[in-house]
């Protein structure tokens, strides 16, 4: 359980972004969602297995509570994590977790949100698809370049993605004032982007800074989605375009 929680952890509230999630599962999958509190991110997720002890609807606020919990000394080794339930309209219900170490002598709870209340906290657009212009797994020295792109331009927000077909360009600024641009992949396609987009820069460096193999989709219809495959899970972090 732990490992499954800390890999929830690192995709979601590690990105800076993200301090609540939503969680619907079944006997067949455990799904995720959340959306980023400055909306940049809108995430959904599933686990490779389904985790029996979770199905039903909760929600996981505090996600910053439940990482510190979860990295206590008391707990790295032979720690007893298990999920509390209880009975509502004929059921078992998660509502939350209980901690203790090895020798029961340290304990800590943990609470979900029932599903009124998740359901009313957050409320994320559903995803219907996309046509995606371009596919690819991203280089380390792609990410690197953007890493240092965003160091030198520091004071903006948003890049810009132009492509011809062949070369995926970052621009970052105005180039009436500063302003930056490099290759971030090379490709082999024959459609041009058409509109000029624009994606958060914290959002997208947050995502690459994930553990997982990555995978990146862009849609000349305002969205890029990428794809963490944690081992565990697999994350598609949607991020909604906007028009500078």
């Amino acid at each position: 359980m732990r490992d499954y929680l800390l890999d929830l952890v690192s995709h979601t509230y590690d990105l800076g972004l993200i301090n609540l999630i939503k969680v619907t599962a079944d006997d067949k999958a455990t799904a995720i969602e959340a959306i980023a509190e400055d909306k940049s991110i809108v995430l959904n997720g599933r686990f490779h297995n389904p985790i029996a002890d979770f199905v039903n609807t909760f929600g996981m606020p505090n996600l910053g509570k439940l990482k510190i919990i979860l990295n206590l000394q008391e707990y790295k080794e032979n720690a007893d994590i298990t999920v509390i339930h209880q009975e509502r309209n004929s059921s078992q219900v998660p509502v939350g977790l209980h901690f203790e170490n090895a020798t029961k002598d340290f304990q800590n709870d943990y609470r979900f949100m029932t599903p009124e209340v998740i359901n009313d906290q957050l409320k994320t657009a559903k995803f219907r698809g996309a046509t995606w212009h371009y596919e690819f797994e991203p280089t380390m020295a792609g990410i690197q370049r953007l890493k240092m792109q965003a160091q030198a331009n520091a004071e903006e927000n948003t890049f810009a993605i132009k492509c011809n077909g062949k070369e995926l360009r970052f621009i970052f600024g105005d180039h009436s004032t500063h302003a930056g641009d490099f290759v971030f992949h090379h490709l082999d396609s024959k459609y041009a982007l058409k509109r000029n987009w624009q994606y958060p820069i914290k959002a997208v460096i947050s995502i690459f800074d994930s553990i997982g193999d990555k995978v990146v989709r862009i849609s000349d219809d305002g969205a890029m989605q990428i794809t963490v495959d944690s081992g565990l899970a697999e994350y598609n972090y949607i991020l909604p375009a906007h028009s500078k």
